[in-house]
């Protein structure tokens, strides 16, 4: 689907003057209105054109093309010769879904047409726009064909350092297709980017974008990019009525999440569990449109397990994947001299020293780097005048902690003393960097963790929130989160161990390095493996405290063993996050909010009923928390479409098919024979 707006300059001189008489103004609004509205009904819903204004000496139309047309210049000279107006010089541009809106309400408010939502209804754009849409997308236009060039498209590759996967692709599409198939449309493929920097992403997508246009791979110059968040609630006709109003351009969907996920990260959750709603909705609607709309999925790197789960929505969908080329220290110096020459700048060695010979680099990193090193220089070289004013922070100190992932952190329910500790954590780093830059002399401040409470006390979930505030906060570079546990750093084979474990602190490095049940690193034998890899996390913590949290979780007795287990872990652990179990009335919010998410309400009669029964449940061994709540909830749902499965369909409401009764509530087996276990928290 195509809007367009397409301007022209009215022939007839004598328009203006007799306009001025209001019964002539009045008539030729009807026959314009009445000419408009028989043109349309011959069109057989292809397309529907309108005149929205008229001034002294042009006149401005719409065109909504249902299919593709590429010219719409004849459907409104057609029109204007319909309604009795002589106009010349017709000029088309197409344009968005929102611009087309303003002209049909201009069309509206000038009595040309009767309802702007009537025909936004009429070819299902009333979904995503107007009041009823709840859909939260923009849109954009890529360049007309040939205003780029291809060997603009390439030195933007090269630029964005995507040698290695955006070059080939772009080798594929200019190659063009078959002869034999001319007329033939359609999409090959569909694709992943990714990249951490939000503006690389954009750069990424819009170079590949911009070369399937030119190269007729998209018929239209509009796409819309849609941001969604696993887990939010979802209406499918909405996205497919997004989809719908893309046929021949594109969709953009770019996770928001919480970045550095693994396949089967959502176990550890502590009440998440719908994301997969979300996943299958968008793919749902590409599915049904992948002949017609183009999709590229943006990731950030470390999302492995999105990707995944997106792949196997997917099934026999080819994917290609674009991202950045990790480069080497050569590269990455390359890479500088360009960013140097493109502002103007030469280097000198205090740039050369950032880049350590024995890294890779990804792009977003190089360029941090020079941003750097670049305020720095135009201080104190390109204007040494002044390079003695003091940069000062005390705004830094006076501010609270920024960003969506403290808010997230904040709305998130119990955790009065984890909130606490990394409050104080973050205001504790933000003033080592405020003594920094004021001169005074610190020692390097230790930023490492450890995390200890029992299953499903959301230690996992609040480790990426806290990923997310450090890079929001301007306090690590990238604020990716890497999980790992004992298999991902104990080896098999001698001398395997120390590698294992130092290629894991090169990947979080910027960001934070979770270590998942950190105590079954100790396997009660000295000199074994485990020894070897405890040995080597102290000593790869010392090596990257500047930029690099360690994060160890596990139950609190059995992380008080692993921490006696090397005298150096304990001392280089500066904060230590207490994770206390749920109490009964924090459970029964938890179980609201993830009804809320599976799309049900619990009444009062089953919250009341749910009361007691995660009082007795928090007795057992072993209570999963808030990853029993969301079993009781799931089993619930069970039971409730057990009881609506036995109703006469033309009794029920909408009430029925969104609410939890107490008769639905069921809890597992474990309730029934409770026994009294000490919490074992440390405080």
């Amino acid at each position: 689907m195509q809007f367009f707006k397409v301007t022209a300059l009215l022939d007839d001189a004598k328009w203006a003057e007799e306009n001025k008489e209001s019964r002539v103004k009045a008539a030729r609004t009807r026959r314009i209105a009445s000419g408009i509205e028989e043109f349309n009904c011959r069109q057989d819903r292809k397309c529907w054109a309108f005149v929205s204004d008229i001034s002294d000496v042009d006149i401005t139309c719409g065109v909504i093309a249902a299919a593709y047309t590429g010219e719409v210049t004849g459907v409104v000279r057609e029109l204007l010769k319909k309604v009795s107006i002589k106009a010349s010089e017709l000029q088309q541009d197409e344009t968005t879904l929102a611009q087309l809106c303003r002209l049909l309400r201009i069309a509206e408010r000038n009595d040309f047409i009767e309802e702007d939502d009537d025909v936004l209804e009429e070819f299902n754009l009333d979904r995503i726009s107007g009041m009823r849409s709840r859909l939260d997308y923009d849109e954009d236009l890529l360049a007309p064909a040939g205003e780029c060039g291809m060997r603009a498209l390439y030195g933007e590759a090269e630029k964005l350092l995507a040698a290695e996967t955006l070059v080939p692709e772009l080798d594929r599409i200019y190659a063009g297709k078959n002869k034999n198939s001319a007329q033939a449309f359609g999409h090959p493929v569909h694709y992943f980017v990714e990249a951490d920097d939000r503006e690389t992403r954009e750069a990424l997508y819009r170079t590949l974008l911009q070369g399937l246009y030119d190269n007729g791979r998209l018929r239209s110059r509009r796409y819309c990019f849609i941001e969604f968040k696993p887990g939010e609630r979802v209406n499918k006709k909405e996205y497919g009525a997004l989809y719908q109003s893309c046929v021949d351009g594109a969709v953009v969907v770019r996770l928001r999440a919480n970045e550095g996920d693994k396949p089967g990260d959502d176990e550890d959750d502590d009440y998440a569990g719908s994301e997969m709603d979300t996943i299958e909705a968008l793919c749902e609607a590409m599915l049904r449109y992948r002949g017609r709309v183009l999709t590229v999925f943006c990731l950030p790197r470390a999302s492995a397990k999105y990707k995944k789960l997106f792949i196997d929505e997917l099934g026999p969908v080819g994917m290609v994947t674009i991202r950045e080329d990790l480069t080497d220290a050569a590269k990455a110096v390359d890479y500088l001299k360009m960013l140097c020459r493109e502002n103007h700048i030469r280097p000198d060695n205090r740039l050369r020293a950032k880049l350590d010979a024995e890294r890779q680099y990804y792009p977003d990193e190089l360029r941090g780097m020079f941003e750097e090193w670049y305020n720095d220089k135009i201080k104190t070289t390109v204007f040494p005048q002044y390079k003695d004013i003091e940069v000062s922070r005390r705004e830094a100190v006076k501010e609270v902690a920024r960003g969506s992932a403290i808010d997230e952190l904040n709305r998130m329910i119990g955790l009065r003393a984890a909130k606490g500790v990394i409050t104080k954590a973050l205001n504790y780093y933000k003033m080592q960097r405020v003594f920094k830059d004021r001169g005074v002399k610190t020692d390097r401040p230790a930023m490492h963790m450890v995390f200890s409470g029992n299953p499903g006390t959301a230690k996992t979930t609040v480790a990426r929130l806290f990923a997310r505030i450090m890079k929001e906060n301007g306090l690590l570079s990238r604020g990716q989160l890497v999980e790992v546990g004992r298999s991902d750093l104990v080896a098999k084979y001698v001398g395997w161990t120390a590698k294992a474990v130092k290629e894991k602190f090169k990947a979080a490095t910027g960001g934070v390095l979770f270590i998942d049940e950190a105590y079954s690193l100790v396997d009660g034998r000295d000199g074994s493996f485990g020894d070897e890899a405890i040995n080597t996390i102290v000593q790869e913590m010392e090596n990257h405290r500047d930029d690099l949290v360690v994060i160890f979780a596990g139950y609190p007795d059995k992380m008080r063993g692993f921490l006696d287990k090397n005298p150096g872990l304990r001392s280089r652990i500066a904060f230590h996050v207490p994770f206390a179990d749920y109490d009964a009335a924090e459970l029964c919010e938890i179980a609201k909010l993830i009804g809320s998410e599976k799309g049900v309400n619990l009444s009062e009669a089953a919250i009341a009923k749910l009361l007691p029964l995660f009082d007795a449940a928090r007795s057992q061994p072993d209570f999963g928390n808030g990853r029993f709540v969301r079993n009781v909830i799931e089993l619930s749902k069970m039971n409730q479409a057990a009881r609506i499965m036995s109703v006469d369909p033309e009794k029920l409401t909408d009430r029925m098919l969104v609410s939890l009764e107490a008769d639905d509530i069921e809890v597992p087996e474990v309730c029934e024979a409770p026994k009294k276990r000490a919490i074992g928290f440390a405080s």
